[in-house]
């Protein structure tokens, strides 16, 4: 995934300042800075009073918080200076509004916790650290003595009915204090409820987390409006089943569909002032695609800024390790799952119902629930969608978003395999000799090492072989995709999958792969799988698909591949 160089930076290019999220950091710095602020006067005007924004990763969420802090705290009146030249302050409205709240400021961003207490306690951190920043509130007589002790005792150990009420008590202090509401700012809420899917603690967290949202952003009287920001709506699991109807502005809202990302026109204009106009479209084939309401040219900021400043296209986005739940998701999915993520890797479409309501304990089992995820994430995007005249249901057309999730989806299967590469790639050389005995051994090694890896741990069944195979099938697209094209048997039912291996050079050979678990009441031994897989290619004329194309019948090689757990047998028909 190599770069290239391109021309010298201009003089008047400004600093791209790779990472800032502090709104006053790159204004003063002159950093690049695309104006965000008519989001002020957007979200101000809607009059919601609690409005949850989802978008993916890296797409300017923590930054924009900020800046709505900076512009609306008390804690920054009089500098109304940082916002001059930018285009909320030719409001003259707003321009009055600067600095008059007082606001709460909080991010979860930083938690990603191994355990449901540790969760806990580095949220109790966060609410201990906004205290200790409102310490002023201890002077003088704004707190009675219970309210001072209450302050006084708030900790990272603190009980969790203190925690609970904790936002709504320090809502109420800076009410009185400065006597008007106050605005709460929460960003990144779902950090810690994604860390306790991954890590297995979501009831208790969710539990926690529910106490706490409903007194802080339901009976709390103190409030004048809140910001949360995360990647996905978690919804039905009553993280918000208490609040009264918070505004959710997902990716196919049209609310602020352009005040998060880059748009086209932004882009170019950007790609102008770096003096590389001439990399238009290079750049939208790497980056572009994101959708936002109607707005079908978003690009994501972080790529675009990593791009300008080192002057070479790759995957920045979407090559970190937040790519986790993503990762185990496909890994342990099924076979419709992996089948799917085959036609994409193909440049294919997907056709599905979506929930923007990402609900967590439907991810194990169903598919449409991860399609969801991977659209919230920003991995997957909407070519096109219909409703159903009678039932009014909505059927997405989805597909990868860029090039550059493109290869991050190879990136990912890539590393499946990571721990057994030497003797993986012994495998792909034996298969591709013919040397099957070679092939079973490295094969059974690669088994031994990798297939645990793509089992739930939650279902073990029969199919957890399957979940491993369908896995080594996509590790064979990606390896192979220079001399092979690998398609697969739409039509093969549970624990039997067909796989044919077109080569692109006429020098190589051809091979059919037949895949079959061991099933004691129809074989009764693994050899007798291995010969039933094999029957099966000849029975069914697999080779006719090859032969049609001009491939000579000596040219196909055909395997059956028999699983019984982590043990597998190949034999060569």
């Amino acid at each position: 995934m190599g770069g290239y160089e391109h021309a010298v930076l201009p003089r008047r290019a400004r600093t791209t300042g790779i990472g800032i999220q502090d709104f006053e950091q790159v204004i003063a710095g002159s950093n690049l800075y695309i104006d965000k602020t008519l989001f002020i006067k957007e979200w101000w005007e809607n009059q919601d009073a609690v409005t949850l924004i989802t978008r993916p990763r890296r797409f300017g969420k923590t930054l924009t918080m900020d800046m709505v802090r900076r512009f609306f705290s008390t804690e920054y009146a009089g500098k109304g200076a940082l916002f001059e030249g930018l285009a909320i302050w030719k409001e003259e409205k707003y321009r009055r509004l600067q600095g008059t709240f007082p606001v709460i400021f909080l991010s979860f961003a930083g938690i990603k916790a191994r355990s449901f207490q540790e969760a806990k306690e580095s949220i109790c951190y966060e609410i201990e650290r906004l205290y200790n920043r409102c310490c002023f509130l201890l002077e003088g007589n704004c707190l009675n003595h219970k309210e001072k002790q209450f302050f006084e005792n708030i900790s990272a150990k603190m009980k969790g009915y203190a925690a609970a009420a904790s936002l709504g008590a320090i809502s109420e202090y800076l009410c009185r204090y400065f006597g008007k509401k106050v605005i709460i700012l929460l960003d990144e809420y779902d950090t810690p409820m994604q860390e306790a899917y991954i890590n297995g603690y979501w009831e208790e967290l969710t539990e926690f987390i529910c106490r706490l949202f409903n007194a802080s952003f339901k009976s709390n009287p103190y409030m004048e409006r809140a910001i949360l920001t995360g990647i996905t709506r978690i919804g039905k699991e009553s993280i918000f089943s208490d609040l009264n109807n918070p505004e959710v502005v997902a990716t196919t809202s049209e609310k602020y569909e352009t005040s998060f990302g880059f748009t086209q026109q932004e882009v170019w204009e950007v790609l102008e002032e770096y003096g590389l106009q001439d990399q238009k479209q290079a750049v939208r084939e790497w980056y572009d695609g994101f959708t936002f309401g109607k707005r079908r040219d978003i690009y994501n900021p972080w790529s675009i800024l990593n791009y300008l400043d080192k002057r070479r296209f790759a995957p920045y986005w979407a090559n970190t390790s937040e790519n986790r739940l993503v990762s185990r998701l496909v890994r342990e999915g099924g076979r419709d799952i992996k089948m799917a993520v085959e036609e994409f890797l193909r440049g294919r479409t997907l056709k599905t119902s979506i929930d923007e309501q990402i609900v967590f304990g439907q991810l194990d089992n169903r598919s449409d629930a991860v399609w969801s995820l991977l659209l919230a994430g920003g991995y997957l995007k909407v070519e096109s969608y219909t409703i159903d005249g009678r039932w009014g249901e909505a059927e997405y057309e989805l597909s990868l978003t860029n090039k550059e999730i493109f290869l991050a989806f190879r990136q990912m299967i890539e590393e499946w395999f990571s721990k057994s590469v030497p003797v993986y790639n012994d495998f792909i050389q034996a298969l591709l000799c013919g040397d099957v005995r070679r092939m079973n051994r490295y094969m059974n090694e690669v088994a031994f090492l990798v297939s645990s890896y793509f089992d739930t741990g939650r279902h073990p069944s029969k199919s957890e072989p399957e979940r491993f195979y369908h896995g080594f099938v996509l590790g064979l697209m990606v390896d192979l995709a220079d001399r092979y094209i690998i398609t697969s048997n739409r039509e093969s039912g549970f624990g039997r999958y067909d796989v044919v291996m077109e080569p692109r050079k006429t020098q190589d050979p051809a091979f059919i792969l037949e895949f079959k678990v061991y099933d004691p009441d129809e074989e009764e031994s693994l050899e007798d799988t291995v010969n039933a897989a094999q029957k099966q290619i000849d029975e069914k004329g697999y080779a006719a698909v090859l032969e049609a194309k001009g491939i000579a019948e000596e040219r196909i090689r055909k395997y059956g591949f028999a699983f019984e757990g982590k043990k597998v047998l190949i034999g060569s028909g």
